[in-house]
């Protein structure tokens, strides 16, 4: 498997999937390259939104797909924004207003916990019946106000504890290998690297 189409159009995880995907020799191609358009979200979990956007960009290439579907929890808030991350403050999507908005529903709240989670969903073709599926977490809280300028989402608000600096604060080299995306990259790769053995 040397390329893979990547069911998203988001410039910021493309750039992201790009760097973790350059030391393993797989090409990986935008689905807006191809002409896909990207598909719908209608489920309120992350595991079945990756799959039906994988199953949808491998159905519409011809070419083995991967999708995820990621967001940040909030447990003060009953999980959200969950999977509804991207578009928390509605349309069309803004980074700076679904943080306004995080930081409104938790200005009466003591708990500032919450955590980054991903799912990838990789399919050899449309009609896969062993998806290969991986998960990958990152812990941290949300401050009360924006720190740094690298990254992309809810980064500048979520602070990472053990390294006392935000996602946004962090380079590349240093963000990669412990976000969520980064994490399930790995687990994904391991399953990948045993299920071709």
């Amino acid at each position: 498997m040397n390329r893979l189409v990547l069911a998203s159009n988001n410039a910021g995880k493309l750039k992201e999937f790009q760097r973790l995907f350059a030391p393993l020799a797989i090409e990986l191609i935008p689905q807006g390259q191809l002409g896909v358009p990207e598909a719908e979200e209608p489920h309120c979990t992350f595991i079945e939104n990756a799959l039906l956007k994988a199953r949808h960009a491998a159905a519409a290439t011809g070419l083995p797909a991967l999708a995820d579907d990621s967001g940040i929890c909030v447990p003060a808030l009953g999980g959200a924004p969950g999977v509804y991350s991207a578009r928390y403050a509605g349309e069309p999507k803004s980074d700076q207003r679904n943080n306004d908005k995080l930081l409104a529903e938790l200005a009466s709240h003591a708990d500032r916990r919450a955590f980054y989670y991903a799912v990838l969903v990789l399919v050899r073709h449309a009609d896969d019946p062993r998806p290969l599926i991986a998960e990958g977490r990152l812990d941290g809280r949300i401050l009360e106000q924006a720190r740094g300028d690298g990254g992309f989402g809810y980064d500048p608000l979520f602070l990472i504890p053990a390294l006392g600096k935000t996602a946004a604060e962090l380079s590349p080299a240093e963000k990669n290998p412990i976000s969520h995306r980064g994490l399930a990259l790995a687990n994904l790769l391991a399953k990948l690297t045993e299920d071709e053995a």
